[in-house]
C-alpha cells in the first residue's frame, strides 16, 4: 500500500512528530510506502510530492513546522479541484490519505471521504484547541507554554514602568489559550471570544490593580469583541475558507485603557511566536501517539475516521463529527478564572 499524507491549514509544534510515528509504524511494521503532497491541499491539486521514508524523517522530532509545508488551499473553492485530486493520487498509485490539520483542513477531508470515496484518516492539529471531537490537539500546549512565558516576562517590565500591558493571544473564535496562558501567567484580566467584554469594567479591574501598587496584565484573545461594538479586523481579506484575518483588538483596547484610565498602556501581539519554535514534551508524546494510530486506522481500512485523544485514551471519530462544531470555553470555566480579575 503506499499512502499519502499531507499538512493544512496554520503550521504548528508536532506536525513533524506525527509524520515520524506515521512513517516509522508504516514502514517498520506494516511495509507501506508513502508520498508527502507539499503544501496541504495545494500539493495535491497540483501534483507537487515529496518522497516519505525513514531516512526523511529522522531527527525531526523536535523541529517545529512542517516538513511538507502548509497552506490554506481549500479544493472546493475551485471548480476542477476534486478532479484533479482524484487525478493525481491515481497517477502517484496513493491508496489512502492520511491529512494532518485543524477545522478546514480535516473539513475538506471528511467532504472528500463521504461525497467522493476518497479514502482518508484525519489527526487532529491546531493551537487553538477547538476541535470538538478530541480532548485536547497538539500544538495547544506549546502555544500556551509560549504565550506564558511572555507573560512572566512581561510582569516584570509593567511593574518597572507601573504602566498597562496587552497581551493578544491567538485562538481565532476560541478562547483556550487565552484562558489557559492568562491564568498560569497570572494576568489581572483575561478576555475572550465566548464572553463579550465591557471596557469599563476592564478599566475598573486595571485600576483597582494600580491602587494596590501593581501594574496589571490584560490578556486577551484576537477574536473577543466588546459589548456592543464589532469584531476588530486586521484588514477585510479573507482566505479561501472565507476567513477574515483577526488581530488588532489588543492596540484597540489599550488605546481605551490609556485614554478611560489616565495610566499608560502598551501593547504585546504575540502572534506566529506562539506557533513556531520547538514543541513541548507532551506536544511530542501527542503527536507520536496520534500518528501511531492513524496508521492503525489506514490498516484497518477506517475511511472518514479522525483520531482523537479522549482522557488518556487515542480513540476513533468521525471526521463529520469532528469538524460539526467548534469547542469553546464553557462559561463556568471562564467564571472560575474571575475571581483573580482586578
Amino acid at each position: 500500500m503506499r499512502v499519502g499524507v499531507l499538512t493544512g491549514g496554520g503550521d504548528c509544534p508536532g506536525l513533524n512528530a506525527v509524520m515520524r510515528a506515521v512513517v516509522r509504524k508504516g514502514v517498520g511494521r506494516y511495509g507501506y510506502d508513502f508520498t508527502g503532497f507539499r503544501d496541504g491541499w495545494r500539493g495535491l491539486l497540483e501534483g507537487e510530492t515529496v518522497r516519505l521514508d525513514v531516512a526523511a524523517v529522522r531527527g525531526m522530532l523536535p523541529r517545529g513546522g512542517t516538513l511538507l509545508g502548509s497552506s490554506r488551499t481549500n479544493p472546493f473553492s475551485q471548480e476542477d479541484g476534486v478532479r484533479r485530486i482524484r487525478e493525481n493520487l491515481a497517477k502517484y498509485e496513493v491508496d489512502a490519505l492520511i491529512a494532518i490539520g485543524g477545522e478546514d483542513t480535516l473539513g475538506v477531508a471528511a467532504r472528500l471521504t463521504d461525497e467522493y470515496g476518497v479514502r482518508c484518516v484525519g489527526v487532529p492539529k491546531t493551537i487553538d484547541n477547538d476541535l470538538s471531537a478530541t480532548d485536547y490537539t497538539f500544538g495547544f500546549n506549546t502555544a500556551v507554554t509560549v504565550a506564558t512565558e511572555a507573560i512572566d516576562r512581561l510582569h516584570t517590565t509593567a511593574e518597572s514602568h507601573m504602566r498597562v500591558l496587552v497581551v493578544e493571544v491567538m485562538g481565532r473564535h476560541a478562547g483556550w489559550i487565552a484562558l489557559h496562558s492568562g491564568l498560569a501567567g497570572g494576568a489581572n484580566c483575561i478576555l475572550i471570544p465566548e464572553q463579550r467584554f465591557d471596557v469599563d469594567e476592564v478599566c475598573s479591574w486595571v485600576t483597582s490593580r494600580f491602587r494596590a501598587s501593581y501594574a496589571p496584565i490584560v490578556v486577551v484573545a484576537e477574536g473577543a469583541m466588546p459589548k456592543g461594538g464589532e469584531m476588530v479586523l486586521k484588514d477585510g481579506s479573507t482566505d479561501s475558507f472565507g476567513h477574515v484575518r483577526l488581530s488588532g483588538v489588543g492596540e484597540w483596547l489599550a488605546k481605551e485603557i490609556e485614554s478611560r484610565t489616565g495610566k499608560e498602556a502598551r501593547t504585546t501581539v504575540l502572534g506566529h511566536v506562539q506557533r513556531g519554535g520547538t514543541p513541548t514534551a507532551y506536544d511530542r508524546w501527542l503527536a507520536t501517539r496520534f500518528g501511531l494510530h492513524a496508521i492503525d486506522a489506514v490498516r484497518d481500512e477506517d475511511w472518514g475516521s479522525m483520531v482523537a485523544l479522549r482522557g488518556t485514551d487515542i480513540v476513533r471519530v468521525p471526521l463529520s463529527q469532528a469538524t460539526e462544531k467548534l469547542k469553546t470555553v464553557a462559561p463556568e470555566l471562564y467564571e472560575e478564572a474571575g475571581v483573580f480579575f482586578g
